[in-house]
């Protein structure tokens, strides 16, 4: 018999490597399947994977991935993280890419594979670690809405699930597998022990999409502008966030900040600076293609002022700004 052969999503964090550790104990070849996106820190699972001597391939889905986190068919957790919506598109894509499968054809059964490089999927899973997207009934929707149904092995919770194929078929030993639910971690971190895995990703680190405030911005952002693009979102990621209108003021925090701003301005924003007093630099960006009110500028520079600690309370400040030439991420 061939060598079993199977995909692992990996993200860095604990339980996709602990999900990878199990495997490799039981002598399958993984392959760890990496999305790059723009809500995404891939840098992580690059070095853990080094860790465990896992072969990585990453994918970028940025535009893909974008336009689910627009407009998701299964919704929300409690930022703006459309995990199951995530979720499928990764294993349709990982289907798509390694098993000769199109995204819309669903597997026959297992004698599908036996031409084909790899056997089967796995991901980290946890049954009941998230309420919302790994209860009892979302891992079963996502396995059949990526049309995986059989061939998704989530290792640290397969007791508690129906034996899939590569079980039935001993390609994996059942009896190997764990029962972890739950939203406690403390077995995981007893099995880091004793594997030895010293650094990993917190719950969700490496998605910026569960955090809040990034949430409460990107939110805001869609309402006004639903076409944004890369270089929109970069922006959600940097400095403190003024709407006015359908026009956004972004005040820098610090030089890097500041640095990372200027690259970031379109030709059409107005960059704001104080000529006679170190502080941050403010981008101007209107939404809606049109010209930036009076009203606004002063605003910008009113925040600008505010946000330097050695011009907050001086008169007589003075102001350069400047339209950018720069056309970058357009």
């Amino acid at each position: 018999m061939k060598k079993i052969k199977a995909i692992i999503l990996f993200s860095g964090g604990l339980d996709s490597i602990l999900a990878a550790k199990i495997l490799q104990k039981q002598g399958i070849k993984l392959l760890g399947l990496v999305f790059k996106s723009y809500f995404f820190n891939q840098k992580q699972a690059e070095k853990t994977a080094q860790e465990i001597k896992l072969e990585l391939k990453i994918v970028d889905f940025s535009e893909e991935h974008l336009k689910i986190v627009k407009k998701p068919k299964f919704g929300y957790g409690r930022a703006i993280n459309p995990c199951i919506d995530c979720r499928i598109l990764m294993l349709k894509k990982a289907k798509e890419m390694f098993f000769n499968v199109k995204r819309s054809q669903s597997i026959k059964d297992e004698n599908y594979y036996r031409n084909t490089e790899f056997n089967f999927i796995a991901t980290g899973d946890v049954l009941g670690q998230r309420p919302l997207s790994q209860n009892r009934n979302t891992l079963e929707l996502i396995e059949n809405q990526s049309l995986l149904k059989g061939f998704l092995l989530r290792p640290l919770c397969a007791k508690l699930l129906k034996p899939s194929i590569p079980e039935k078929l001993k390609w994996v030993n059942r009896e190997l597998l764990l029962d972890i639910q739950g939203r406690s971690r403390k077995r995981q971190i007893l099995l880091a022990e004793k594997y030895k895995i010293r650094e990993y990703a917190n719950p969700a680190g490496g998605c910026i999409l569960t955090d809040l405030e990034f949430g409460k911005r990107l939110k805001e952002l869609l309402k006004i502008y639903l076409k944004c693009k890369s270089n929109d979102i970069e922006l959600l990621k940097l400095g403190r966030h003024f709407l006015q209108d359908k026009t956004k003021i972004v005040v820098g925090r610090n030089e890097a900040e500041n640095k990372k701003i200027q690259e970031l301005a379109r030709s059409k924003d107005i960059l704001v600076e104080m000529k006679n007093y170190t502080g941050p630099l403010t981008l101007i960006r209107n939404y809606e293609k049109t010209k930036i009110k009076s009203l606004v500028l002063e605003k910008a520079k009113k925040l600008t002022q505010y946000y330097s600690t050695k011009a907050r309370n001086k008169e007589q400040i003075k102001f350069k700004n400047f339209k950018s030439n720069r056309r970058m991420f357009l």
